[in-house]
């Protein structure tokens, strides 16, 4: 039998919102696995952008429609995507500070108009708030007051030194971070909730240890890890 060269070693690169729940993972992994995994983590568009300029990795996890785009431009291999975690938007404020009402969309809404400055991603997220703001009629006066993290940098690192007042993103990017209160998530109605995926890069030449691997991140067996970085596991796409 042949082996792929390289094969004791895989890389990849995902969004941050899949960061922590990755690393932790890659962990458990390598105690059932000689297999070496790097996983590089950037802001969601700079890394469909890596792998659509035909940058070397072995795998790529992604919020599921920038998969279906890199299916379509034929940068990964179509049948090896699985479905990983399903994490929603949450909401945070600086540590110590005063959480707003926001047990229901027009209770969030008013938090939204009160609020002197307001931080999203530009992820799915981020992208999220811009149609629900302008869905309430309230983008325009909001406007001045919003600050869009860049690319790679957390919403939570905003919140933590005062640079917005409310802030929203992942609850995974959120649930861990210093110097913020997560309030809680998006309520019914209003919540949007993302689903993570992951593919071999057709760029690889270690598709079998990357296939493997991503077996693994899709397995009951990282069910508690999703859960404790504030995601729910996923089932494995069709």
């Amino acid at each position: 039998m042949s082996i792929e060269p390289g094969a004791d070693r895989v890389t990849g690169i995902s969004s941050m919102a899949m960061r922590q729940v990755l690393a932790d993972l890659v962990d458990e992994y390598r105690q059932r696995s000689s297999v070496q995994v790097a996983i590089e983590s950037v802001g969601g568009v700079d890394a469909s952008r890596r792998i659509r300029d035909g940058e070397a990795f072995d795998f790529v996890v992604l919020a599921s429609d920038a998969l279906r785009q890199l299916a379509d431009a034929a940068r990964i291999d179509a049948t090896s995507r699985v479905d990983l975690a399903r994490s929603g938007v949450a909401m945070a404020v600086r540590a110590g500070s005063r959480a707003p009402d926001v047990g229901n969309e027009a209770a969030v809404r008013d938090a939204v108009l009160r609020a002197r400055s307001i931080g999203y991603s530009t992820g799915p997220s981020g992208a999220h708030l811009v149609k629900l703001f302008e869905h309430w009629g309230i983008a325009a006066t909001v406007a001045p007051r919003i600050l869009q993290a860049p690319p790679g940098i957390p919403v939570a690192t905003l919140v933590a030194r005062g640079d917005v007042e409310l802030g929203f993103q992942q609850l995974s990017e959120l649930i861990h971070a210093a110097g913020i209160d997560v309030i809680g998530p998006l309520p019914p109605g209003i919540q949007m909730v993302t689903v993570f995926s992951a593919a071999v890069c057709t760029a690889s030449n270690r598709r079998a240890a990357a296939r493997d691997l991503l077996a693994f991140l899709a397995s009951p067996a990282a069910d508690a890890t999703k859960r404790r970085h504030g995601m729910d596991p996923a089932t494995t796409a069709a």
